[in-house]
This record gives structure tokens, sequence and C-alpha cells, in this order.
């Protein structure tokens, strides 16, 4: 880090690796003022997206599809909770596996749901629909200490709800009176809206430090994707996505002394 008055300097400081130019006050800001318009644009577009997205068709599902909650099986409309709405994260789960082996993605995501009241205010519920078995995924989200809705998806529900595609889902649903229906879904980094840490390290000028992005020369990017600690290469030379064994998210949960001991196999 440098501190020194020659960061301040004008016209320009020539920027060093890892470090951006250094300009006056009023450079900066012209250079901002000149971003500010693409920003503006960009959530322009986005506004016009999200106004399409609520004209789109919808499918019925089968309302009564069974999952499994905290209390026995359920249908899927009693996870409406009452309200018109419904929001679920599908979380990919691997039988078997240890608690650090779990899809780091979603595990990321959910995390990050916090508050739910102002979903409940605007007559939407969130739910997590988890692919692995009840006690054991639920066990998960208590060393997690996520306090959300928690439902797992029975094999005999999977064709009903995922309709060929994959875990690692958000489904938005509309109930109308007895009946379900799914208005959207998306996957991949549509996933990223769930969280705003994302948005918060795309302000900054590192970004989100993966491997992928577009950054300058010099510009740490030690992650690839969601990885939990440096990026590495196997011996292979193939990115390895876990170098450290777990989910960040994890990391502070066990600091706090949770235990992730998930209970026996589901192998």
């Amino acid at each position: 880090m440098h501190d020194g008055a020659e960061n301040f300097s004008s016209p320009a400081t020539p920027a060093t690796p890892g470090l951006p130019t250094a300009v006056d006050r009023a450079t900066f800001q012209a250079e901002l003022d000149q971003l500010r318009v693409r920003e503006k644009a960009h959530t322009r577009a986005g506004d016009a997206i999200a106004a399409a997205r609520r004209r789109l068709p919808m499918v019925e599902v089968d309302a009564a599809t069974p999952v499994v909650g905290a209390h026995g099986t359920l249908p899927l409309i009693d996870v409406f909770a009452g309200r018109s709405q419904l929001f679920v994260a599908y979380m990919m789960w691997h039988d078997g596996a240890s608690a650090a082996e779990q899809c780091e993605g979603c595990t990321m995501n959910i995390s990050q749901v916090q508050e739910l009241s102002y979903l409940h205010s605007r007559d939407v519920t969130f739910a997590v629909l988890c692919e692995g078995p009840f006690d054991v995924s639920n066990r998960y989200r208590e060393f997690m200490g996520w306090e959300l809705p928690w439902y797992s998806v029975p094999s005999a529900s999977v064709a009903a709800l995922i309709a060929g595609r994959h875990f690692g889902m958000r489904v938005c649903y509309l109930r109308s009176n007895d009946r379900v229906f799914e208005t959207y879904w998306t996957t991949g980094r549509g996933c990223e809206l769930m969280g705003s840490a994302y948005a918060m390290l795309d302000m900054t000028i590192y970004g989100r430090q993966e491997a992928w992005e577009d950054s300058p020369p010099g510009w740490p990017q030690p992650f690839f994707n969601t990885a939990s600690a440096q990026m590495r290469t196997d011996a292979a030379g193939q990115a390895v996505n876990r170098p450290a064994g777990r989910p960040i998210a994890q990391w502070p949960r066990l600091a706090a002394g949770h235990s992730d001991d998930l209970g026996p196999s589901e192998r």
C-alpha cells in the first residue's frame, strides 16, 4: 500500500503493477462521470428486463407434489405458508459427502439470505428445497446457522419440480387458490442476485479477484469462481476449486465452535 503524496500528483502518476493510475480529483471525477452514464444505462436495461419478466407466461406445477419438512411430508402448496408467491433456492447435495464437500456455490448464495421480512411484506415466501435427505441436509442447515424454511425433495418429486433441469436453480412460483404455477427460473450467474457480496466486490478496484475477470495486468486474481482460498492447479494442470477444503461461509461457523458432523453417511 502507498500513502505518500505522490498518489495525488497531477496530471497523473503512472500505474505500477496492481495499482491504478493516480490522478487529481477533477480527472478522477471526469472519468467516473463517463462510467456513470454506462452504469445508469445498465440499470435502466435491468428495469426493462424485469418488466419483460413480469410479462412472461407461466406453467402449472402439481400443487400436491410432496416435499419433506421438519414435521414430515407436505404438499408443495403448503410451502407458500399462506402467501401468494414463493421464491425457491434449489440446493445441490452430494449424498454421503462431508459438510466441507457440499456445494460451494449454493452455500455462498444461501448464506447471504438473512432478513426475510422484506420479501414477506411483498407477499413472497422464501424457502430452500434441497436435493439431499431431510435429516442430514437439515443438520447442514443447522451447522451453517441458517434460519430459513428448509425442505427436502424426495426422488419421486424430482421430475415434477426439476422438469429435466438440475438443482442449483432459483425458481419463482405463484399460487392461485389451490393451483401452483412456475413463473420464472434461472441458474448459473443468475443466482448471484440472491446476495450482495459480488455486487459490492464489483464496485471495488480489484473486483471479485477471480481468474475469469477482465482486469488490468498485475491485478490480484487468486480466486477461481467461488473458491474458498487461493486458486491452485492439480498434477494435470487443471484449476482446483477447493484448495482450502470447504466453502468460505463454513469457516466462521467452525471458528465459533459449531460442529460440521452431518451424521451417518447417506451413500
